[in-house]
């Protein structure tokens, strides 16, 4: 049945959007594969074709490119077309990406294949959130950590399946069974997307009653700032979550004490993004997004500290409960900065410079190592593209709060 939820002001808050946020839920859990696979795969891959560690990093990095480019693109055609339109290409990018890189002869066109990915997995990211956040008003913040919590659940169940799977089948027979299972399961999901909340120019009362917040600069110039937080927090980010297997395994640990860390990384940012909600509810997306670039630099600081096996795994738990609630924070500030028609394409760009940061920082770290023959200077790295996030969270916050007093004065 179609509608339009635009139309249907009972909609927002209703049983039908919790509904449509549960559905969405399971659908970025599947679609997000594309973010976690690599980092399972990335040891035999770079054994089969005898690579660097930083060459055996590239595609990871095209797939962050490829997930960057795919949350801005599908998030203007979902602002334009709904949120069906990007569903379904992702599907066809999954298919066709996993497919390839299954049966790439080379880690070059591994590489490429992977672009295909991120893409194909950005449409459950970015585009899924600034669609959930039309259907929320008093409870956003809690909506918006819902829906972003399917990448870190997907990234809780997926490493162990994925590993499991390499270990018995290989990583190219793997990769052609994940294209295959996220065709059948995504389809049937797509379905529930039907309806879509359209703004007919300026005509919604969300669109009429939407003022932006003085701070002090124009909103291109807050847009910028936000993209260079973007960046700093995930290169910083991407440390762990992208290395943490590698690192395991050279710990002599093993690559599967690595893929265990990384599930309970996510599955503990599951807590904190559900977690980060209700503190943006409470107090505001900056507040959050502060609160979360502190607590990141601590458990930067501890990895940098600790690397006994016990001591990873519980600074592994720890990271995921300090970070998982900066990005969706980000989707926070922009519905709270932005006009709401603009949500696809403002949210899908902050997302793009995020998974830049990822694909920087993934890149980098692996060529640190390769300098230094150690992950400690990564880490420091790490701490570093970490400050310039928190800086730039302490000046929105403080701007905001200047504005504020204006106002009443």
């Amino acid at each position: 049945m179609d509608g339009l939820a635009g139309s249907r002001p009972s909609l927002v808050d209703s049983p039908y959007a919790w509904l449509r946020l549960g559905v969405a839920l399971l659908l970025g859990t599947v679609g997000s594969v594309g973010m976690w696979s690599y980092v399972v795969a990335l040891p035999a891959v770079q054994t089969e074709f005898a690579a660097t560690r930083a060459d055996a990093s590239v595609p990871y990095t095209l797939a962050m490119a490829g997930f960057a480019v795919g949350n801005l693109i599908l998030g203007r055609l979902a602002d334009r077309f709904g949120i069906v339109t990007p569903i379904l290409l992702s599907i066809a990018s999954l298919g066709a990406g996993y497919a390839g890189a299954g049966l790439a002869p080379s880690l070059w066109l591994v590489s490429a294949a992977h672009f295909l990915i991120g893409f194909g997995s950005a449409a459950t990211f970015g585009p899924l959130i600034a669609d959930l956040s039309h259907f929320f008003e008093k409870r956003r913040g809690i909506a918006i950590a819902i829906v972003a919590a399917g990448n870190y659940l997907g990234g809780a169940i997926w490493p162990p399946v994925i590993s499991h799977f390499i270990a018995s089948d290989g990583w190219r027979a793997t990769h052609i069974g994940i294209g295959i299972f996220c065709g059948c399961a995504m389809l049937p999901l797509a379905v529930m997307f039907r309806r879509r909340f359209e703004f007919h120019g300026n005509g919604s009362a969300q669109a009429r009653s939407f003022v932006a917040p003085n701070i002090g600069v124009s909103q291109n110039t807050l847009f910028v700032l936000l993209c260079i937080a973007g960046v700093g927090c995930c290169v910083a980010m991407a440390m762990p979550q992208v290395h943490i297997v590698a690192y395991c395994g050279d710990l002599g640990y093993g690559v599967a004490r690595g893929a265990e860390m990384l599930s309970l990384m996510l599955a503990f940012g599951i807590i904190s993004r559900i977690a980060s909600g209700f503190i943006a509810d409470r107090f505001g997306g900056v507040v959050t997004l502060l609160i979360g670039s502190v607590m990141q630099a601590v458990a930067l600081f501890l990895y940098f500290l600790f690397d006994g096996l016990t001591s990873l795994y519980i600074i592994s738990i720890l990271f995921g409960l300090f970070q998982g609630g900066i990005v969706p924070s980000y989707a926070v500030i922009v519905r709270e900065y932005f006009p709401p028609q603009e949500a696809g394409a403002r949210l899908g760009a902050v997302i793009m410079a995020t998974v830049v940061g990822m694909a920087l920082g993934g890149w980098m770290s692996g060529y640190i190592f390769d300098l230094t023959g150690s992950y400690r200077a990564a880490f420091l790295n790490g701490l570093a593209w970490n400050l310039l996030n928190l800086a730039i969270a302490l000046w929105l916050l403080r701007a905001g709060r200047r504005g504020a007093r204006a106002a009443v004065a």
